[in-house]
């Protein structure tokens, strides 16, 4: 799959750091690049959309997204508003611990967010949510993936998946990666 698409990383609230593991796929994958957003502390959802869109069309091949946190929340408002041209772009999404801007206590910057869309997304997607993730239960991990039309695989005691909870490489990551691309050649198949 690397030799004919753009990988392309969209980082959460704050960012992904240096030891990030989204930061290491980009250093490892071949022809990976991240969206680069202005305001990384203070979120604003359409700034953050239109930068994904932006960031889609400037991609030099067809894309594959890899979204963690706040990242999986903007691509569902991106796929939710998005031309028919620009979907077309996207083979498929691997979502990491979505941030469930809904919940009970969610911090303030992130609420303009909510509400989520709630479409299947119109792209194979897989959503890895974490049975002990502070900003998603196991339960709204698996209604968002089965909302959005994701396969879904909750892991456990991984927390958010992030540095916090050490991963830094997240080199397991990579198995969900080829699982997607899986699903995106069955798609391919289907449509031909």
């Amino acid at each position: 799959m690397a030799g004919n698409v753009h990988y392309l990383i969209v980082p959460g609230w704050q960012g992904s750091p240096d030891q990030h593991w989204q930061s290491h796929w980009q250093r490892v994958l071949p022809n990976a690049t991240r969206v680069e957003q202005s305001d990384w502390m203070l979120p604003d959802r359409q700034a953050w959309v239109a930068e994904l869109g932006r960031s889609i069309v400037r991609a030099p091949a067809p894309v594959v997204l890899i979204a963690h946190s706040l990242g999986c929340a903007t691509v569902a408002h991106w796929a939710a508003s998005a031309s028919a041209a620009a979907l077309s772009r996207i083979r498929g999404a691997l979502l990491v611990a979505p941030a469930d801007v809904e919940r009970q206590g969610c911090p303030e910057p992130l609420r303009n967010f909510a509400p989520l869309p709630v479409a299947a997304l119109p792209f194979p997607s897989l959503l890895v949510g974490s049975g002990n993730d502070a900003a998603a239960s196991q339960q709204r991990a698996e209604w968002l993936g089965r909302q959005w039309g994701s396969e879904v695989t909750i892991l456990q005691g991984v927390g958010h998946i992030n540095v916090k909870s050490g991963h830094h490489h997240w080199d397991q990551g990579f198995a969900f990666l080829y699982r997607l691309q899986t699903l995106i050649e069955r798609r391919a198949r289907r449509q031909a």
